[in-house]
C-alpha cells in the first residue's frame, strides 16, 4: 500500500507540474550506504555490517515552489527516508512513509509560514553546530541528543530528546533574515478532543555572520512524533527504569568559529524531563568538534559528554562520553566517500568501538 501511494503521489507531483508554467518541482534526493562494524556502549556484541545512512540519513521525494506574484511564492516538500541496504522505507520498521517532510507553506516579505510535518526546533541547531552534520550513526552529538542505544527493544541508554527530529500536525513562522539573523517558531498540536493544552512548543534562533555563527532553541515537548502518543523518552531502559516522560523541557546554545584553517564548535543542552508521578530525569550535555580542511576533504573530529541525574534514574553516577574521528574526502560536488572511527562508553557499561567506511551521493 506504501508502495502504491508513493507512485499516486509521483505522478500527481509531475502532473502538477507540467501543469503550471509557473511552477517548478524537483525530485531529490540523498542516498548513503556504509560498511563497517557497529558497537555501542552495553550491546553485547558488534554486527558487521552494511547500513544505511552513515553520515546523512537517505532520502529522496519531491519539493516544489509556485510564484504567485507580488513577491508571494507557494511551496511544498514532500520527502521519505528509506533503507538502501534492504530497499525498505522509512528510519525504521512503523516509521511513517513522509516522515522527512510532508508540508506546504507561503513565503514572502514577510517570512515564511508553513503547515505539516516539519522540522523539529531542536534539529537545526544541533545538525549545524557539529562537525558531523546529520549523521545518526557517528555524530556524538546527534546520537546522545536523538538515538537512544541498544534498539528500540531493549535499551542501554534512552535519549535525551523528547519528541523526534521531526514534529507532526506543526506550524512554523519562520522570520525573515535580518543582517544575518533568523527565528522560527514551532507549535504542533497535540489533537486530542478536549484536551488543548497538550501539545509541542519550541523557538529557535540563528545568526551567521562572517567566520562566526551562533545558534540557540527552547522547546517544550508533550507529544511523540511521528505517531503520536505522549512524549517518551525511554519506556524500557535497562540498567536504568525511565517511566514514560509526558513533559519534557529543554534548551540549547551553540557556537561555531571558522580560523580558515579550522572551523571550531562547541554547544551545551539541558533537558528536564517530568513523569505523571512527578519524577526527573535531568540532562546536561556538551559537545566539543573541529572541521580541519586537509587534502580535497575534511578531517572531522568530535567530542560529546552527558551528565544524567534525577529520580527516574536508577544510577545517580550515570554518564556517557563518545568520541568521533573521521575524514571525509569530496570526488565532486555530489558525491563524498567518508571513514570513521568512534569511541563510546556509558559509566554502567564497557567501552565500545565502531569503525564504518562509505559513501554518500546526492541528487
Amino acid at each position: 500500500m506504501q508502495m502504491k501511494f508513493m507512485v499516486l503521489a509521483v505522478a500527481s507531483c509531475l502532473c502538477a507540474g507540467s501543469a503550471l508554467a509557473q511552477s517548478s518541482v524537483t525530485v531529490q534526493g540523498l542516498m548513503d550506504l556504509s560498511v563497517g562494524t557497529v558497537k555501542m556502549s552495553g550491546d553485547k556484541a558488534s554486527t558487521a555490517a552494511i547500513t544505511p545512512g552513515g553520515m546523512t540519513t537517505s532520502w529522496f521525494g519531491f519539493k516544489g515552489v509556485e510564484d504567485l506574484g507580488g513577491g508571494l511564492k507557494a511551496e511544498f516538500a514532500l520527502t521519505a527516508f528509506l533503507r538502501p541496504d534492504t530497499g525498505e522505507s522509512g528510519r525504521f520498521g512503523g516509521d511513517t512513509l513522509f516522515s522527512r517532510d510532508a508540508n506546504v507553506a507561503l513565503s514572502g516579505s514577510f517570512g515564511r509560514v508553513s503547515l505539516g510535518r516539519d522540522l523539529a526546533p531542536s534539529f537545526l541547531p544541533v545538525v549545524i553546530f557539529n562537525p558531523f552534520g546529520d549523521s545518526f550513526d557517528v555524530s556524538p552529538l546527534v546520537l546522545h541528543w536523538y538515538v537512544p542505544s541498544g534498539g528500540f527493544a531493549s535499551r542501554t541508554w534512552a535519549n535525551s530528546a523528547a519528541g523526534d527530529s521531526g514534529w507532526s500536525n506543526e506550524i512554523i513562522y519562520s522570520t525573515p533574515n535580518f543582517s544575518g539573523f533568523s527565528a522560527n517558531m514551532h507549535y504542533q498540536f497535540g489533537e486530542k478532543a478536549g484536551d488543548t493544552g497538550t501539545r509541542n512548543i519550541g523557538l529557535n534562533a540563528l545568526y551567521f555572520n562572517g567566520p562566526l555563527a551562533l545558534s540557540a532553541f527552547y522547546q517544550k515537548v508533550q507529544v511523540s512524533n511521528p505517531l503520536g502518543g505522549s512524549a517518551i523518552v525511554d519506556a524500557t531502559s535497562a540498567p536504568v527504569n525511565f517511566a514514560s516522560i509526558n513533559n519534557q523541557t529543554a534548551y540549547f546554545v551553540g557556537a561555531s568559529y571558522d580560523l580558515t584553517a579550522a572551523k571550531l564548535y562547541a554547544t551545551y543542552t539541558s533537558s528536564k524531563n517530568d513523569n505523571a508521578a512527578g519524577k526527573q530525569m535531568d540532562d546536561k550535555i556538551y559537545s566539543l568538534g573541529a572541521k580541519i580542511p586537509a587534502g580535497g576533504g575534511d578531517i572531522l573530529l568530535a567530542y560529546a559528554n552527558t551528565k544524567r541525574n534525577g529520580t527516574l534514574a536508577a544510577n545517580t553516577e550515570y554518564k556517557r562520553d563518545t568520541l568521533s574521528a573521521g575524514y571525509d574526502y569530496n570526488l565532486s560536488k555530489r558525491t563524498d566517500v567518508y571513514a570513521v572511527l568512534m569511541s563510546d562508553k556509558i559509566s554502567t557499561a564497557d567501552r565500545a568501538t565502531s569503525v564504518i567506511a562509505g559513501i554518500r551521493h546526492r541528487f
